[in-house]
């Protein structure tokens, strides 16, 4: 477990000091290597999308399932991949079609009850603009629990 932590901890130094002069695909290519570091590190049993999102189902709620244009209730927990916890919610009501493109992409991976993890590569978050408290290129890991929609 040590070697893991300090192999990620390594791994995501060496990233984070080439990120001065690099490009969006080249982002894209250090996202990725954070993201399954990640997985590795935790263990976990992660899926992806063509876009780059991976996902982790732990319950998968019912067989109904959001569109983007359905407006949804979520509890859920935002953190980076380093841990920080950066925003929560509770009872959360919002039009899919309003938020990041992680969420449009992986909330209606889940049905109404469901429960899991979304792990978004900065692209499909807020790429490389900063906001609110989330620097500019963040790789974001969200606990969302789907309550309704």
């Amino acid at each position: 477990m040590m070697i893991r932590t300090l192999t990620f901890f390594l791994l995501t130094g060496i990233v984070l000091l080439s990120l001065g002069s690099c490009k969006k695909e080249d982002q894209r290519e250090i996202d990725q290597e954070l993201i399954e570091a990640f997985i590795l590190e935790h263990q976990l049993d992660a899926d992806s999308t063509s876009s780059g999102l991976y996902y982790v189902i732990d319950e998968p709620g019912s067989s109904e399932h959001p569109t983007i244009n359905d407006v949804v209730t979520v509890n859920y927990q935002g953190f980076f991949i380093n841990g920080p916890v950066f925003d929560q919610g509770f009872d959360v009501t919002f039009g899919l079609n309003q938020v990041i493109a992680g969420w449009q992409e992986g909330i209606p991976l889940f049905g109404k009850g469901g429960k899991g993890l979304l792990i978004i590569p900065s692209h499909l978050g807020y790429g490389d603009r900063a906001k609110a408290g989330i620097p500019a290129n963040s790789i974001l890991v969200f606990e969302i629990h789907l309550i309704d929609f």
